[in-house]
């Protein structure tokens, strides 16, 4: 029934605006749509809701962890703090909250989670406005410009995993449709950085300062070890988005490169691939950001040798990365676990039926991009939202789109986009900790954060698929 999938939807935004662990009641919320389907308990839960979390977890458990831990790195070693010192250098004081949206999206785009990115970048902000006067209010908000919008999603090849999640659904690469991206970035990080600007000029401008010392936080702002040199704290960050291009073209043996084939014979991957239990797709956009995370991290440790030898915290460095992904890799895929279990109910046919009936210009553009936003908003997840969506109608939308001239890279790009807006309502899980970080309350800084994270993105996304489908590009 679908008063069933409301009701558990309904439980599921209230428990994670609460700040209950998503863990622990994705599979209660989960089993009480099948109950009310008349379907089995325990088999639901074995059977559906721990298959799909498994395979999400096997999929994408790596990224996870290698993410976390070369941020974690970047962070102590202070080559996140040397980067923003960069930025502060070049624009001025003045331009604190430019200079610090700039600064998370060096990083988010150069392969640090997105989950990681707030803490390496806080210290700095914090410091940074302090000096300036500029409201720390504001902080939150220039930081979420910078992690949780075009650098998570907008950009072609961002190495975050929403946008990783469409090419596993769709077969295609983090390059997909380029064009619809950049226009997005454009649009999105003007507008942005626009917004930031002005409120921070409006503020100061009614006599708002700095505002009352940070007391809820422990953070060490300044621990006395010199930081590498911004250019060299850079090369890491660099060699994830190239060694990304040019593996992935490697691994799919792009004619570009004359190495048609290649990765067949050095990976043993046709071997592999007639294996029984092997995936049906491989996973090549996985292994290209894999292999250049783990180059990343390598050349991270051995340019700050200094930082990590005067510390002495290396191995706690590297330990607390990758316990640091565990949480996040398990929150998503219970939630994808309950998709998976409400997708599989009768009474969804009727939701998936309401939702690709909107129909615009005969193409699936909007109802994906307002699907991906309506999944993403109640779950409080970007990625969670997106995976239900996409496993419950991504073969649907392939099909629609190959009916109306729709490439898969069009449909990747607009889903990882779509995912970035009302994800960060209130009770995201993200904007939660980012409070937490910086010692602000939702009534404090969300405003900002809401209009730079939300209400941006989801119109620069709109407008664009109405341009796209009007003028019928691909």
């Amino acid at each position: 029934m679908v008063i069933g999938i409301v009701l558990s939807l309904l439980l599921l935004t209230f428990i994670a605006y609460r700040g209950l662990s998503v863990i622990l009641f994705a599979p209660v919320c989960a089993l009480l749509a099948a109950v009310t389907a008349g379907w089995p308990l325990l088999p639901s839960y074995t059977e559906i809701f721990m298959t799909r979390g498994v395979i999400y977890v096997k999929n994408f458990f790596p990224i996870f962890l290698l993410g976390a831990v070369f941020g974690k790195v970047m962070e102590e070693s202070g080559c996140a703090r040397s980067i923003a010192k960069l930025f502060a250098d070049k624009l001025g004081s003045k331009h604190a909250t430019v200079a610090v949206a700039l600064t998370t999206a060096v990083l988010t785009y150069g392969g640090v989670s997105m989950f990681v990115a707030p803490f390496a970048v806080y210290p700095f902000a914090y410091a940074l406005f302090k000096d300036a006067g500029i409201p720390r209010r504001l902080i939150p908000g220039s930081i979420c410009i910078g992690t949780f919008t075009f650098a998570m999603t907008c950009m072609p090849g961002s190495p975050q995993i929403q946008n990783m999640i469409p090419a596993t659904y769709f077969g295609t690469t983090l390059f997909s449709a380029p064009l619809f991206g950049m226009v997005g970035t454009f649009i999105l990080a003007s507008a942005s950085l626009w917004w930031i600007s002005w409120r921070q000029k409006t503020l100061m401008a009614r006599g708002e300062g700095f505002g009352e010392l940070d007391l809820r936080s422990t953070t060490n702002f300044d621990d006395g070890v010199e930081l590498p040199n911004p250019w060299l704290a850079m090369v890491p960050c660099l060699i994830v988005l190239l060694g990304n291009i040019s593996l992935t073209l490697i691994i799919r043996g792009n004619d570009l490169l004359g190495l048609s084939g290649w990765d067949q014979s050095i990976m043993g991957l046709q071997q592999i691939a007639a294996q029984p239990l092997a995936s049906k797709r491989i996973p090549d956009a996985n292994w290209a950001l894999l292999i250049s995370l783990v180059i990343a991290i390598i050349v991270a440790i051995i340019i700050s040798h200094k930082p990590f030898r005067a510390r002495g915290n290396l191995k706690a460095t590297l330990n607390a990365g990758a316990l640091g992904s565990l949480l996040a890799i398990m929150n998503t895929a219970s939630e994808v676990g309950y998709g998976n279990v409400v997708s599989s109910l009768p009474g969804f046919t009727s939701v998936k039926e309401f939702l690709m009936g909107i129909d615009f210009g005969g193409s699936p553009l909007m109802s994906e991009f307002i699907t991906v936003n309506v999944l993403a908003g109640i779950t409080g997840s970007a990625s969670g939202g997106m995976s239900i969506a996409l496993e419950a109608m991504g073969k649907t939308f392939l099909e629609w789109g190959a009916t109306a001239g729709i490439g898969p890279e069009l449909l990747h790009r607009v889903a990882a986009m779509a995912s970035g807006g009302l994800d960060s309502l209130p009770h995201n899980g993200a904007i939660i900790t980012l409070m937490a970080i910086t010692g602000m309350t939702h009534k404090e800084s969300y405003p900002d954060c809401g209009m730079v994270s939300v209400v941006m993105p989801i119109c620069v996304t709109f407008i664009l698929v109405i341009v796209w489908t009007m003028l019928g590009l691909n």
